[in-house]
């Protein structure tokens, strides 16, 4: 598959489209805001301390990265999410694009290879 002007145009409507809507999703957000309710587990060192124990370091690095990942998808940081998807989309539709293709050339029989009936003559 060969880049064409028509995938380029593909391409560049995907980040015109991506970048737009990661725009409106920052200016629309407003600011961050903190836990409404004032309490945040994950700053208690207690319930980092029984995380630990019933589950160990793992259960601790799992939790964080929970909350890490739930943090991607909330307020001005999703903004930033959708327009690092876009160019990596952008991107991907890119490498693909310009992957290299073999091309498949007839399949032809050498000299004095004779093919039997119920083989495919095709």
């Amino acid at each position: 598959m060969a880049d064409t002007p028509r995938l380029r145009r593909i391409r560049r409507a995907i980040l015109v489209i991506g970048f737009a809507a990661a725009i409106v999703i920052y200016v629309v957000a407003g600011p961050d805001v903190d836990n409404p309710s004032g309490y945040d587990p994950m700053q208690n060192k207690m319930y980092l301390h029984d995380l630990e124990l019933y589950g160990g370091k793992a259960n601790v690095l799992a939790a964080e990265f929970r909350e890490w990942f739930v943090g991607l998808w909330q307020g001005r940081t999703l903004a930033f999410t959708v327009a690092v998807l876009t160019v990596l989309l952008v991107l991907t539709l890119r490498f693909f694009a310009n992957f290299p293709r073999e091309e498949m050339e007839p399949e032809i029989d050498p000299p004095g290879v004779r093919r039997g009936p119920w083989e495919d003559r095709s």
